[in-house]
């Protein structure tokens, strides 16, 4: 089964040209160990099964990668955390704030980072909508966080000056974008492709005005 795995995320991260050290790949490979491992005893996310984690976790959080700008990026509501984990991962030169509330998946973020020896993230037990952090973000990031005006209500205030807030969806929202609130703006509706997955994928970028 790991040699299973192994294959799968290799040729995940082929199709989506990302040449990553041997030691990037193993430090993804321990996640979905650990992950197994902590969902045993805890349910961090409903996806058991470690071919569809690779799938529709590691390899979805990394199609977004190319589109990051900056080198501070939060990711709100990170759950389990993705798309944060395999993103650091990936991208050592950036530097990721997790932010989640429940207990139980913060505790695991930590055990990971500290596991997967991550310098370049911080864990922050909170809501995103309470916080007020002295620096702000380059990109605030997002997967299945409500509609974009639940995102913009909740993380907005988290995005520097010419900051943006990035939604990963399925179907492109095509009402969510008709009611984007005043103040904000969707510059580009992004198609994403992830290995492995059938599925719509999407990113909308929004902006202030």
């Amino acid at each position: 089964m790991a040699a299973e795995i192994e294959s799968r995320l290799a040729a995940g991260l082929s199709g989506l040209g990302l040449a990553l050290a041997p030691a990037q790949v193993e430090a993804l490979l321990t996640l979905v160990t650990e992950l197994a491992d902590w969902n045993t005893r805890f349910n961090l996310t409903a996806i058991k099964d470690s071919a569809e984690v690779v799938d529709k976790h590691l390899l979805d959080s990394l199609a977004v990668l190319p589109h990051l700008k900056g080198l501070a990026v939060a990711d709100v509501g990170s759950g389990a955390g993705f798309p944060g984990l395999p993103l650091a991962i990936a991208d050592l030169d950036r530097h990721y704030t997790l932010i989640e509330s429940t207990g139980k998946k913060v505790t695991f973020l930590r055990h990971a980072c500290t596991m997967l020896r991550l310098p370049n993230v911080e864990v922050i037990q909170g809501r995103a909508e309470g916080m007020k952090p002295a620096t702000l973000f380059d990109i605030v990031l997002a997967r299945a966080l409500g509609s974009l005006s639940e995102f913009i209500r909740v993380a907005g205030h988290l995005a520097g000056r010419g900051g943006r807030l990035l939604a990963m969806k399925g179907k492109v929202p095509d009402e969510e974008l008709r009611t984007i609130p005043t103040g904000w703006k969707a510059l580009a509706v992004r198609p994403i492709r992830v290995p492995g997955l059938d599925a719509e994928r999407c990113l909308v970028e929004l902006a202030r005005v």
